[in-house]
Parts: C-alpha cells; sequence; structure tokens
C-alpha cells in the first residue's frame, strides 16, 4: 500500500509541468534561443561594468605608486593630479573624445558623430552607456600615465589642461586608428591588421610618448644630476605604498585585458594566464638584471618589472600563447631596467619610469603581439606592427611637446625654485600629507 502510494505522489509531481502548460503554447526553439541571447547579453553587461570598476580601480593603483617613488613633500600633489585627471578626463571623453574616438567616420581618421553621448537617447539601446564606462576609464590611464614623470615640479592648473587635453583629442584621434570599429568607427590602422587588443601602444605608449614630452620640457627637478653630470638618487618616501600600488594595479590589470572582451565568453581564461604569466615574468626578468648590474636585489626595479610585463602583454594577451607571454614579460622586465637606466643617462628626469614602463615597453609588447602571434607571423604583420607604434610615437610626442611648450610659455609650466625646495604639496595646495612628522 504505501509503495502504490509513493508511485501514485511520484505521477502526480511529473504532472506538474504538464498542468502548468495546459492551455498555452510549449516552449519553442526560438523562444529558448531568445532566453539565452537574453541571459548572455546581460552577462556581457555586467562583466564589461565590473571590468570598468577594476580599470577605475588602477587609479588608486597609480596614485600609490607614484607618491611611494617621491618624496613626502609632494604626496598631496600626486593625490590631486590622479583625482583631477580622472575627473577632467571623464568629461572631455564625454564632450568629445568618444565622438573622436568611436564616432562614424569616412576618412579613417577620427569620428564626427556621438559628442556628449549623443549616440543615446532615452529608450535607446544602453549598450553605448557600458561600452563609454568601459573606453572612459581607459582613456583615464593614459592621462594618468604623465603624472609620475612630471612630479615634484610642475603646476597644477597646467596639469588640468594638459588631462583635458590628452582625453579629448591626443588619446581619442590615435584610438580612432586603431578601434574605432569597435563601436560606429574605422581606423585606418586597424584595417591594415593592426594589433593591439587591449592598449600596449594605444594606452600605454600614448600615455608614455606624452610622459616624455612632458619631462623635456619640464627639465629635471633641483638636486638630480650633478654639475659633473652624474646622477643622483632621490629616493621615494614610502615604498611599501608603491608596492601596494603596484599589487592594486596588477589586480585592476585583470580588467584592463580581459574585460577588453567587453564579452563574458571563455575567451578571458586565457587573457587572465596571459597577463599574470607576464607580470610574474617582468619581476623575475627586472629582478635578475637588476641584481646583476647594482649587486643588490633592487625592489624599485622589480616593482617596476611587474609593471613592464603587464604593459608588455597588454597588446598581444588574445592572440599568443601563455608560454610567449613568460617570453614578453622576461623580455619587458629587463627592458624597463635598462631604459631607466638610458634615460638617466641623458638627463630624462622620469621619477617612476613612466617613460620606460609605458612607453618603451609598451612598444615592445605591441611588437612581440606580431612576433609570437598564434595564427602565424608574415612580413605583413611585424610591418605594420611597426608603423602602428612610430604612428604613436610621431603623434603623442609630437603633440605633446607642443602642449607642454605652449603652457611653458603663456600659463607657465614649472613651479620656481623656491617652490620646488619647499615643496609643491604646501606651494600649490597648502597641505602637508603627513602634519604629524617633521619633514627633513
Amino acid at each position: 500500500m504505501k509503495t502504490k502510494t509513493h508511485l501514485l505522489l511520484l505521477l502526480s509531481l511529473l504532472a506538474l509541468p504538464a498542468a502548468a502548460w495546459a492551455g498555452e503554447e510549449l516552449p519553442t526553439v526560438a523562444g529558448n534561443a531568445a532566453a539565452i541571447k537574453g541571459v548572455q547579453t546581460n552577462l556581457d553587461y555586467v562583466w564589461t561594468l565590473v571590468a570598468a570598476a577594476l580599470v577605475f580601480f588602477m587609479q588608486a593603483g597609480f596614485a600609490m605608486v607614484e607618491s611611494g617613488f617621491t618624496r613626502a613633500k609632494s604626496a598631496v600633489n600626486i593625490m590631486m593630479k590622479n583625482l583631477l585627471d580622472f575627473s577632467m578626463g571623464s568629461l572631455a571623453f564625454w564632450a568629445v573624445g568618444f565622438g573622436l574616438m568611436f564616432g562614424a567616420t569616412t576618412t579613417g581618421w577620427f569620428g564626427t558623430s556621438g559628442f556628449f553621448l549623443s549616440g543615446w537617447k532615452p529608450g535607446g539601446d544602453p549598450w553605448v552607456l557600458a561600452f563609454w564606462m568601459f573606453q572612459c576609464v581607459f582613456a583615464a590611464t593614459a592621462a594618468t600615465i604623465v603624472s609620475g614623470a612630471v612630479a615634484e615640479r610642475m603646476k597644477f592648473t597646467s596639469y588640468l589642461v594638459y588631462s583635458f587635453v590628452i582625453c579629448a583629442f591626443i588619446y581619442p584621434v590615435f584610438g580612432s586608428w586603431a578601434w574605432g570599429s569597435l563601436l560606429d568607427g574605422n581606423g585606418w590602422l586597424e584595417k591594415l591588421g593592426f594589433i593591439d587588443f587591449a592598449g600596449s601602444t594605444v594606452v600605454h605608449s600614448i600615455g608614455g610618448w606624452a610622459a616624455l614630452a612632458g619631462a623635456i620640457v619640464l627639465g629635471p627637478r633641483m638636486g638630480k644630476y650633478g654639475r659633473d653630470g652624474k646622477v643622483k638618487a632621490i629616493p621615494g618616501h614610502n615604498i611599501p605604498m608603491a608596492a601596494v600600488g603596484v599589487f592594486v594595479l596588477w589586480l585592476g590589470w585583470f580588467g584592463f585585458n580581459p574585460g577588453s572582451t567587453t564579452a563574458g565568453n571563455t575567451d578571458i581564461a586565457m587573457i587572465f594566464v596571459n597577463t599574470n604569466l607576464a607580470a610574474a615574468a617582468g619581476v623575475i626578468g627586472a629582478l635578475v638584471i637588476s641584481w646583476a648590474i647594482f649587486k643588490k636585489p633592487d625592489v624599485g626595479m622589480s616593482l617596476n618589472g611587474a609593471l613592464a610585463g603587464l604593459v608588455g602583454i597588454t597588446a598581444g594577451c588574445a592572440n599568443v600563447s601563455p608560454t610567449s607571454s613568460v617570453v614578453i614579460g622576461l623580455v619587458a622586465g629587463v627592458l624597463v631596467v635598462l631604459s631607466v637606466m638610458f634615460f638617466d643617462r641623458i638627463h630624462v628626469d622620469d621619477p617612476v619610469g613612466a617613460v620606460s614602463v609605458h612607453g618603451v615597453c609598451g612598444a615592445w609588447g605591441t611588437l612581440a603581439a606580431g612576433l609570437f602571434n598564434m595564427e602565424g607571423v608574415t612580413a605583413k604583420i611585424i610591418t605594420t606592427q611597426v608603423i602602428g607604434i612610430a604612428a604613436a610615437f610621431v603623434w603623442s610626442f609630437g603633440l605633446a611637446f607642443v602642449l607642454f611648450t605652449l603652457l611653458k610659455k603663456t600659463i607657465g609650466l614649472r613651479i620656481s625654485e623656491e617652490e620646488e625646495l619647499l615643496g609643491v604639496d604646501i606651494s600649490e595646495h597648502g597641505a602637508h600629507a603627513y602634519n604629524d612628522f617633521v619633514a627633513k
């Protein structure tokens, strides 16, 4: 009797779906496909915006790295510059930059639509909003790279002007050449087959070459180079802060590179792995070469090695193998140490190594994306990569040099010697970063 009762109960449960569908159409293949597509679309939105949040968090990493690698009397200024380049950059990219970068174009040189987010209307497709948010944090990254290279001696007002111009014009125009077709554009570089998946050149070299122009026009910090030409070290005031900043950036890069898929799919797995391996290899490469040169395992160079590896893999993270990522990261780690020493030797004062990390290693990473392409390497691919690298240098360095020179001749670019001795925090902001401590 008990067995019979259990059997009747089971049959009743099995009959429930049929009862629920009584009088209604059964689900169709097309209906199921639409539901699956809806879930995928929602996942794409969520992943893209989570990745954007991770890239935004990189602003904190840059602020900590730059502050830690410079003196205590500049910490407030560093924080303010990182706060304002994101704020000014966001508004500039909303008003002008996004349209230039991703608007419709007939020339392949810049977009002509989408200014002030005019591509979105209430009730319209919200994808343009998610895409704008992701691209906005990229624009801010390009802007903030310059902050470290011009640290401790640049006027705050001039930095605000620069931040607006790079996010409104310098970065977006080059970005349209390489990435315009991601929305409504169609750039000349991408037509050639240029490979830069997440921005070794588009973001990092554009920022790095602008940083080089700024450092040259500004000149070195007082006391950095002796009358005999010898380099004098100006140690950073808080290496633990710089180290935490590097870890924050490492985390943020898991949004930077995998997020560039703008899709929640299986492709992100390899990109995550490649990103991590290159960063780790960059640390080892910088550690070994700096240890050999300086006879000690140098913490600053090792930290920059991680960033060098991350920048180096950004272009090819989706089209090279994990093994190639290790090679790319190792080379970037060695390259950043040699590059920092080179710029010091020619008296270009870059307090945090921004030019070497982002400009030089960005160029290396872009070339490496072609050299290690899993689908094959051809002379055309390498030539195209070189064209893209050269175009980025000429465009970004050239325009930034003109911009910084104009600022120098108009509103002024550099604080006075007296203000630099006192510290840019006091002279520009009237504040101390560490009020309870007595400065030397």
